[in-house]
């Protein structure tokens, strides 16, 4: 599911317009990655929780030379899905309950593609080259 099929399937499960609906989960993700940019964690109770990790620099070994190296400090994004996320996906039967035909795209806009049709009409041979016609009539005289 992509951007664009989840801005319909809420749409269609609260009856919103797509437009304020799209607009909603854009001012969420802006909202949610500058407060995590700046290290404030967002919790999102029994969703998940967004923070910024910091990695203190460490010693490490190089698996091809058994060398110790020096691995630098870094920063890191940590989305940790937390328990009703975690039991709904492990338990479907915990998962909300959707209207139906939320997710399989038929409550949105009706888009179908036309269905393309085999041709059934012969096509001509391809034409032999000149090298196998050359060989081709050497073969014919003997």
């Amino acid at each position: 599911m992509n951007r664009r099929d989840l801005v319909r399937a809420v749409a269609a499960e609260t009856g919103q317009e797509t437009k304020s609906i799209d607009s909603a989960l854009r001012g969420f993700t802006d909202v949610v990655t500058a407060a995590v940019s700046k290290g404030e964690p967002v919790s999102i109770s029994g969703f998940a929780k967004f923070a910024k990790v910091e990695r203190a620099a460490r010693m490490g070994r190089n698996p091809a030379t058994g060398e110790q190296i020096r691995i630098k400090a870094s920063k890191r994004a940590r989305i940790t899905a937390l328990k009703g996320f975690k039991d709904a996906v492990l338990n479907p039967s915990r998962a909300p309950k959707l209207g139906r035909g939320v997710l399989d795209g038929s409550a949105g806009p009706a888009k179908k593609k036309a269905a393309a049709k085999k041709s059934t009409t012969k096509r001509p041979a391809a034409k032999k080259t000149a090298k196998k016609k050359a060989g081709a009539r050497k073969t014919a005289r003997r």
